[in-house]
């Protein structure tokens, strides 16, 4: 069989008559070639495999095309999902189609090469975000990899799940649900990682290091290809992932529930000082007064919601539009509002709506069936909607768990529902496990058995935002502590801890929100994760920390190495520019959840 380099030679001779002029010619490792001779359709078609050699996908080679994109003389950026940097050197856009094996569908995958002087060994993908796969191919080439992106059998460049998810009510595409949960992810890098090699050359011993990035739903990618396709990824980097999807997604329907079970619709701004007066209150258990709640577990072991009652609240008149944080597939979706100029004092109804949110779902025989967001986090979910016309506060049932009920446990093409009208918190548990059976195997993504994965000397970096409201952070600890009961529950507390230190680490940022820094809390935010894992992956440099830096306030510019769990930070008396990384039982205990409502585990 010919090698690359041999096929390339005799491509190159056979077409010499007709190739363009060679320029930007650059050294590899295996030879000297140039990114206009490579990035050829007629070239790529020829590196191909046979069907067969890729199990169950069936490239088509007249689906080809290669064009060289220079991104500094359209005045583009081609940054990656989490990096800032600018990417300006020509790359090779490739665009090919492949189907399933006897099957007769059709997905297309694009991916970008750069030019082999910039060509770091290295494979990557970004994840996408709500009911979106990441349509962007370019994300790897600021660290000198190959990237993709794929149509996932149902345009996923142009359409977001949820828009196809039904062929009509009650039919299931369960084509796009295994897709978008799993398997177009994982089929993009089997096919990208084949034709990075024979586009290089390769050789057999040479390694090709291949990450993965993302954050909500893309931290739940992240996490599918650890679970589903643990063995192709070095390295990957999780960020609030949307575990347990039926759990996660009912839950944002919860806030408005309480709220009409209990029969009050708190103002938006007393909620708003509900939050802020916790933070005050909280911030200095951690041993530093900055405005951060760095210690929730403190905050929840020590501060009593109640005594806020008679607080008094302003808020100025404004517009407001909520996205869903992170689950809305698009701008569209979004709700605008206006709320008038508000005053008043905290009451104990507001309290009550407060406390039973943070408590999180119990059912009608006082079982748990969900934990919820952390004291001191945003209750964007519960934001009530004014009606001039009466001069009341609404009931607002956020899109975001409402379109799943309708669509993915109702089976209706409906983005919303209308009300809550006899919906009860045993409702919600029963909404909860038909979403749970109905897509065990799919969206839940709790496969705890990282065993491929860790065999296979994948390393993984998990982190969440501590005052996270849309996807709870204690929902990030609960499935680390489910993967170190299934893979190290014979060994003793300490013994797990050190053998999951060598491969899976997991760490919260404190006061952080949904993926991003906290306007309400100026924390620290991590920005430097690929380099970490890069240096972890290639050269062997376990992090003891998470590099993070305080965005603004009176620590601006301050960099922090964030603790790695299960230890929490506590700041130094006397040195508020120190702080330690301590274990404390009852903090821990307070992260730790079981769900007796479920009949079965829940990871």
């Amino acid at each position: 069989m010919l090698s690359r380099n041999s096929i390339l030679s005799l491509y190159l001779s056979l077409a010499s008559s007709i190739a363009a002029p060679v320029s930007d010619t650059v050294s590899s490792s295996s030879n000297s070639t140039s990114l206009t001779e490579m990035c050829d359709s007629s070239y790529i078609q020829s590196l191909i495999p046979s069907n067969g050699t890729l199990l169950g996908i069936d490239l088509i080679p007249s689906s080809v095309q290669a064009t060289i994109v220079d991104p500094s003389a359209q005045g583009s950026s081609s940054s990656g999902a989490s990096s800032t940097s600018t990417y300006t050197s020509k790359y090779c856009s490739v665009t090919l189609e492949y189907t399933h094996t006897g099957k007769g569908d059709n997905v297309t995958v694009k991916y970008a090469f750069p030019s082999p002087d910039e060509f770091s060994n290295r494979f990557y993908l970004a994840g996408g975000g709500g009911y979106t796969l990441n349509s962007d191919a370019t994300g790897g080439l600021t660290y000198g990899a190959v990237s993709g992106a794929t149509s996932a059998g149902y345009d996923a460049f142009d359409y977001s799940m949820d828009e196809v998810f039904l062929y009509g009510n009650g039919s299931i595409n369960w084509d796009a649900a295994y897709m978008f949960s799993y398997q177009a992810l994982g089929e993009l890098t089997v096919v990208g990682k084949y034709l990075t090699r024979e586009f290089y050359g390769l050789a057999q011993e040479e390694k090709l290091y291949t990450y993965f990035e993302g954050c909500s739903d893309g931290g739940r990618e992240a996490m599918s290809q650890v679970q589903r396709w643990g063995e192709e990824y070095d390295g990957v980097i999780a960020g609030a992932p949307a575990f347990r999807y039926a759990q996660q997604q009912v839950l944002h329907v919860f806030p408005a529930t309480v709220e009409h079970t209990l029969g009050y619709y708190p103002p938006t701004c007393e909620l708003e000082k509900i939050v802020n007066a916790t933070i005050e209150a909280c911030d200095g258990l951690d041993g530093r007064v900055d405005g951060v709640i760095s210690r929730t577990d403190l905050c929840a072991l020590q501060f009593d919601l109640e005594s806020l009652v008679g607080q008094p609240y302003y808020c100025a008149a404004t517009t407001s539009s909520s996205l869903g944080f992170g689950f809305s597939k698009r701008d569209d979706q979004s709700q605008t509002s206006d709320t008038p100029e508000q005053s008043g004092n905290i009451t104990k109804e507001g309290i009550a709506v407060a406390k039973q949110i943070y408590d999180g779902l119990f059912n009608s025989d006082g079982e748990r069936a969900y934990l919820s967001f952390r004291i001191g986090s945003s209750l964007d979910d519960a934001d009530t909607t004014y009606n001039s016309d009466d001069d009341k506060w609404e009931l607002n049932i956020p899109s975001t768990g409402g379109l799943y009920v309708q669509k993915f446990i109702k089976l209706l093409d409906l983005d919303n529902l209308d009300n809550l009208d006899g919906v009860t918190y045993d409702t919600l548990i029963d909404w909860m496990k038909i979403g749970m059976y109905r897509y065990f195997d799919s969206l839940q993504t709790t496969v705890t058995d990282l065993t491929p994965f860790r065999n296979a000397g994948g390393k993984l970096i998990h982190y969440h935002g501590e005052s996270d409201p849309s996807i709870p952070p204690a929902s990030s600890v609960h499935y680390w502590q489910s993967v170190r009961d299934t893979l190290y529950g014979n060994l003793t507390f300490e013994e797990s801890l050190k053998e999951l230190d060598e491969w899976y680490q997991f760490y919260l940022v404190p006061g952080a929100a949904h993926c991003g820094t906290n306007e309400l809390q100026p924390g620290p935010y991590p920005e430097t994760n690929m380099e970490i894992m890069i240096n972890w992956v290639e050269n062997g440099v376990k992090p003891t920390g998470l590099n993070a830096t305080v965005s603004e306030g009176e620590y601006a510019s301050e960099n922090q190495e964030l603790c790695k769990w299960p230890t929490r930070p506590l700041w130094r008396s006397g040195n508020l520019s120190t702080f330690d990384c301590v274990f404390d039982q009852a903090s821990y205990e307070s992260w730790t959840y079981e769900f007796p409502a479920f009949k079965i585990p829940v990871y």
